[in-house]
């Protein structure tokens, strides 16, 4: 396999804002991501979107001359990305005084089966302190995936009375454990609240206003981009079972809008961000549905504060991550399992999501480049 030269998808034109001083070309961004594409044998797409521009490179499969994985749709899994954007649903029913984050899921939804209804708050629920069961936990016999994410599961899905609903792992309010359920019930949250399922939510309150064409919530035909796992196409999933917590799949385009929408406040106010963006460094900079912290890059002069919802479904990967100094958008989708490929950790100061946020950052034009 051999990655073809990046090519120019979309060159978006955004309102002029505040931009980092002395930025790269798109031609400098490209070649310098192209280095690091290869050296990594990533194959996928990258957005950037800076304040006066949306750059988009998508490097494909080459195989006896011909592509045999294009992204000419260039439609994604979210993955987990979708637990972004339902606490932003949650945030925007906090900013309406219709949920109080430190309420008990049983005073919202009282039909809810869990034993620790009660005792749940909807803050733990979108920070991972649940205790609830894991779906990922769900053992298949000659499968990779969970079999609770597979079209033969036969096991209950409802989220108020079904898997989600079952005997918890542990109390409440202790340390994060990811987990689903918690997002599959935030879903249910959302619809026992305002009378309306989460996905028509998703449409009514972000794709319409932002314009995000692309974006849609499985099941759906047509719309299944699959990835490679140890080198071959990945198991068929049931991609609907993800519900609220990773069934939204969409544009790299798209996603890269909806950061914008986000750090602008055009999607929440500066009060229901900062509740939303509120880390807690005890516990790995862990936020409600996103990680929020400061990364030291190479080129930097100063650490960066990113905001970072990363994302995994069989054989694609998602990082997504937002500058908030700089208002800037990083979007990178890859066709590989986490086992085939790895984007390193930013704390580390080393790795694929490293590199790439460097250059999209930290690098200038005026810099021996």
């Amino acid at each position: 396999m051999r990655l073809l030269t990046a090519l120019i998808l979309a060159t978006t034109a955004i309102p002029a804002q505040a931009q980092l001083a002395e930025p790269l070309s798109r031609e400098k961004m490209g070649a310098k991501l192209d280095a690091v594409v290869t050296q990594a044998d990533f194959s996928g797409t990258i957005g950037v979107d800076e304040s006066s521009h949306a750059w988009i490179w998508a490097y494909t499969r080459v195989k006896a001359g011909k592509t045999d994985q294009g992204y000419v749709v260039d439609t994604w899994r979210w993955a987990s990305v979708t637990k972004q954007v339902v606490a932003v649903l949650v945030m925007q029913e906090v900013a309406r005084g219709t949920i109080d984050l430190d309420q008990p899921l049983s005073k919202y939804i009282p039909n809810f089966a869990s034993a620790n209804a009660s005792k749940i708050t909807v803050r733990q629920l979108l920070r991972h302190q649940s205790g609830l069961p894991n779906p990922d936990d769900v053992q298949a016999s000659a499968e990779p995936m969970s079999a609770y994410y597979l079209p033969a599961y036969k096991g209950n899905r409802d989220p108020l009375t079904g898997y989600c609903a079952g005997k918890p792992k542990s109390e409440p309010g202790g340390n994060w454990s990811y987990n689903n359920c918690d997002y599959i019930i935030a879903g249910a949250l959302l619809e026992a609240v305002t009378g309306t399922p989460w996905p028509k939510l998703v449409q009514e309150r972000i794709s319409k206003p932002l314009g995000l064409r692309t974006v849609g919530v499985y099941p759906t035909k047509g719309i299944t981009h699959t990835g490679f796992v140890g080198g071959r196409p990945e198991t068929k999933l049931d991609l609907s079972s993800f519900a609220a917590s990773g069934a939204i799949f969409g544009s790299v385009q798209d996603l890269l809008k909806f950061d914008r929408a986000l750090m602008s406040g055009e999607l929440l106010a500066q009060k229901e961000l900062n509740q939303m963006w509120d880390a807690q460094a005890e516990m790995g900079y862990i936020a409600l549905g996103q990680w929020v912290f400061d990364a030291k890059l190479k080129d930097c002069e100063a650490p960066v504060k990113l905001v970072e919802r990363r994302g995994s479904i069989g054989g694609v990967q998602v990082r997504n991550f937002m500058a908030l100094e700089s208002e800037t958008a990083i979007a990178i989708f890859a066709d590989k399992s986490e086992d085939d490929f790895q984007f390193g950790e930013i704390w580390q100061g080393t790795g694929f999501s490293h590199d790439v946020l460097n250059i999209a950052l930290c690098v200038k034009a005026d810099k021996n480049i």
